[in-house]
């Protein structure tokens, strides 16, 4: 299990500008939707922007404290 903030600030740190939306799906803590909309996601492929986000979370997610992740990238309109 994972704590929400703990998600939000691990991707903050890498993409700084992010607005992160974190939200548990089951109340178990490790099944999670995050939305991330970032500048830094500007002419990258959504592949690339997923990659730039698991990247963030690669700890919680090989050890499986995050067991699956909905995940929804965009750039600020």
């Amino acid at each position: 299990m994972v704590q929400l903030d703990h998600v939000r600030s691990a991707i903050q740190k890498a993409l700084p500008d992010a607005s992160v939306e974190v939200e548990d799906l089951t109340g178990g803590g490790d099944h999670l939707q995050v939305k991330v909309v970032s500048r830094a996601f500007a002419g990258l492929s959504r592949v690339k922007q997923h990659q730039l986000v698991y990247g963030a979370l690669r700890g919680e997610l090989a050890s499986e404290a995050i067991h699956a992740l909905a995940l929804q990238t965009g750039t600020p309109a």
